[in-house]
């Protein structure tokens, strides 16, 4: 499946001044261009400052966190279900953070797989935060950031938010997952499909259908980091939850290029330690007001 054309942060970083926009855009907000295809974002939902190119806007809302016990093959640490409220909107990147946009704001490369449209991997959590904190500087010193908003990983619950875009299932593609649908070793798919192709390595992004709310690679590819320290759900309800108090590992989200199926469903939970570094590592970014 050929992937569709995403603009470079090269455009972006080197360019500020003429800045170009392709197919699904670029993962740097840009004040002044907006993107024109479909997410969730009806008028009422008080999107404010636009689009920003290589953005989804994601708006506030209510989901049950977790999965249910009957789900096939889940882990124990995904319940007790937890009814979320997410009371503010956020932006959260349309790919993940590829290989020429993490080298344009840290410089470096070092990654496994080489390709300036791979997601950058083998990064650890202090590499992602960082690149989130320089390129809010960076952004910020060229009149690119929206005033009030930052670049940082994305909290769990905003991510499982993200990924289940609206659906109840174990993706948000349905209760079963190929491996035409996301990257992910193929010998072992999950909920009854066939089993499929094995690419064996990472994809560029965007190579696969993107969920219901626009976003490529939320299963499979590379795990994603998430700002939160790994914890035990709560249960019960809770708003805007940021995750435990306590602890040192990291949460990792979304299944990766080599593993089974199962722990690319929505709702499955990893941790890493934060300096953990490996070719099925990665990250993507939220843009949100400062806090």
């Amino acid at each position: 499946m050929r992937p569709p054309v995403i603009v470079s942060l090269t455009l972006a970083l080197v360019a500020l001044a003429a800045m170009a926009a392709e197919e699904s855009g670029s993962s740097v907000p840009v004040s002044a261009q907006t993107s024109a295809d479909g997410t969730n974002t009806p008028s009422s939902t008080g999107e404010p400052l636009g689009r920003p190119l290589g953005f989804v806007w994601i708006k506030p809302g209510k989901f049950l966190m977790g999965s249910p016990p009957i789900e096939k093959e889940r882990g124990k640490n995904e319940g007790p279900q937890t009814q979320v409220t997410i009371t503010r909107g956020f932006w959260i990147g349309r790919h993940e953070v590829t290989q020429a946009e993490y080298q344009l704001v840290m410089g470096g490369d070092r990654s496994q797989f080489k390709g300036t449209n791979l997601p950058m991997e083998s990064v650890s959590w202090f590499n992602a935060t960082n690149y989130c904190r320089r390129l809010s500087l960076r952004m910020q010193a060229a009149k690119q950031l929206p005033s009030g908003y930052w670049f940082r990983l994305p909290t769990e619950a905003e991510w499982e938010y993200a990924c289940r875009a609206g659906k109840i299932g174990a993706f948000a593609f349905g209760s079963s997952l190929s491996s035409t649908k996301a990257n992910f070793n193929g010998k072992y798919p999950y909920g009854g499909s066939p089993v499929g192709p094995n690419l064996d390595m990472t994809a560029p992004v965007g190579s696969y259908p993107a969920n219901p709310w626009g976003l490529y690679d939320m299963h499979g590819n590379v795990w994603e980091w998430c700002g939160d320290l790994y914890g035990p759900y709560p249960g019960g309800e809770v708003t805007d939850p940021k995750g435990s108090t306590n602890g040192v590992k990291r949460v990792i989200r979304g299944g990766n290029w080599f593993l089974m199926g199962r722990y690319c469903r929505s709702a499955d939970r990893m941790y890493d330690f934060p300096g953990s570094k490996n070719e099925s590592l990665g990250f993507r970014v939220v843009l949100a007001p400062v806090e």
